[in-house]
């Protein structure tokens, strides 16, 4: 994968103008989501409807409040890197939004080591879904979202990791390692084309609208 890097940090204004109208890692679950019975699931036909408008308006259409938990998060992320790079002994350098070079997709991922040999992606939980990663692995919505950053930046590993500083010194870190074959990648690949051919048709179907109103009708 040669993908285009558009920005050099993340949560800047010109980071999330270069998300827009994109499918990013944090909504690959909702773009994968299935409904049990007939019909779409909401999950992936709110995502299409937030792509189509953000492309149409260039205003983002994403919910940008950020709750106390969220917060810890953020201010948290440097020490959870660092305590990784003492764990691995690797180095994690940042990176901001990298977007693929023909579709309306694109990644930012937490960390990124070497020259794109491995890529890293840290929670700071609340201390329950830290026990929980703890006891089992990656969670569904987040596997996609490495799967997704696997898959723009060509990586062939990504580290998930947990990190809560509340814990005993022996229980406050667990990584995941997450890889991704060839035939994963030409798979989910098809599937974000399959999704973005709806958002452009749906982004078509509004613009035919536009063009459809009789002058004067608008007033």
């Amino acid at each position: 994968m040669t993908f285009i890097p558009l920005t050099t940090d993340q949560r800047s204004d010109a980071w999330r103008a270069a998300r827009l109208g994109r499918v990013t890692g944090s909504c690959a679950a909702d773009m994968l989501s299935k409904n049990a019975s007939k019909g779409e699931a909401a999950g992936r036909r709110n995502l299409r409807v937030r792509l189509v408008l953000e492309q149409l308006t260039g205003q983002s259409q994403e919910d940008l409040w950020i709750s106390r938990d969220m917060q810890r998060g953020i201010e948290l992320e440097p020490t959870a890197l660092l305590a990784y790079e003492v764990e691995t002994g690797r180095v994690v350098r940042p990176v901001g939004f990298l977007a693929h070079p023909t579709l309306m997709a694109g990644c930012s991922p937490d960390g990124v080591v070497g020259s794109f040999a491995g890529i890293v992606e840290v929670k700071v939980p609340k201390s329950a879904t830290h026990l929980e990663y703890l006891r089992g692995g990656v969670p569904g919505d987040y596997l996609k979202q490495c799967q997704h950053n696997l898959w723009i930046t060509g990586a062939a590993w990504c580290d998930f990791v947990s990190f809560d500083p509340r814990f005993p010194e022996e229980l406050r870190l667990k990584i995941t390692r997450i890889t991704m074959d060839e035939a994963q990648r030409r798979a989910y690949e098809l599937m974000v084309c399959l999704f973005l051919s709806e958002v452009e048709r749906e982004r078509l179907e509004v613009q035919g609208l536009i063009a459809g109103v009789p002058e004067g009708a608008a007033a």
